[in-house]
């Protein structure tokens, strides 16, 4: 990866904690509903809910939590309650107001590399939501670039590298998702890490591994430091 010019990071779960606190919301919110369905059914409802709101209210917490209004009024028949709408509401905007906790290593990883690359997030998510989490980050000074997507399709990602003028070749995206991080990247010729997280959302899983010369995958982010620059870690100490 020696002609490596700019690496990006995805958000979620690979710089702070997200999807926990989504799973968190998710099973308060089942248990505001456990006399009409069991647990785990109001939890396929609400994800039926989602993936069908994808294409109109994009990713996000305020679309999570309009899916959970929907789910909820579905699931009683329209004969919700309106202290439970009043509860979801709250429970969405309790997301939205979350302390930002970056994950281990991070901030540790973007002091070493900056020197030496363009570092760039490429996330997706609500707009107003994805800024007020960098901001409260801390971290948003590392960054020559910031690109906040509706989704991350081979469109976008080719948008993104077009917009930095430089090659796929040049380009290494790290992230949590194999499905919107790492497979549009390496469609496109860039270079893409995978870096798991405990909690990813289902809708990300891809069910099969991936086999391409572009493509790895560390346990931690403090992995990439050798892979990118061996000596870096030393150099930087």
């Amino acid at each position: 990866m020696e002609h490596i010019k700019v690496v990006a990071f995805d958000a979620d779960d690979t710089l702070w904690v997200n999807e926990p606190f989504f799973r968190e919301t998710e099973d308060k919110f089942a248990a505001l509903l456990e006399d009409y369905l069991p647990h785990h059914s109001i939890n396929q409802e609400l994800f039926r809910t989602e993936i069908s709101n994808l294409s109109l209210y994009g990713y996000g917490v305020k679309g999570f939590m309009l899916s959970m209004i929907e789910t909820a009024l579905a699931v009683t028949n329209n004969t919700l309650d309106v202290a439970i709408i009043e509860k979801i509401i709250a429970y969405g905007k309790e997301l939205l107001d979350k302390p930002i906790e970056l994950l281990e290593g991070v901030e540790e990883v973007l002091h070493s590399l900056k020197p030496h690359y363009r570092l760039v997030v490429a996330t997706k998510g609500d707009l107003l939501d994805q800024e007020r989490k960098l901001r409260k980050s801390g971290i948003d000074h590392y960054f020559h670039h910031i690109e906040i997507m509706s989704d991350k399709k081979e469109k976008d990602f080719e948008k993104l590298i077009r917009h930095l003028d430089i090659l796929p070749s040049e380009f290494l995206m790290l992230g949590n998702s194999l499905k919107s991080d790492i497979l549009p990247v390496l469609s496109l010729g860039g270079h893409a890490i995978h870096i798991p997280f405990h909690t990813t959302w289902v809708h990300e899983e891809i069910g099969h591994r991936i086999e391409h010369a572009n493509f790895g995958e560390v346990k931690t982010v403090k992995e990439i430091l050798p892979l990118l620059r061996p000596g870096l870690v030393n150099d930087n100490a």
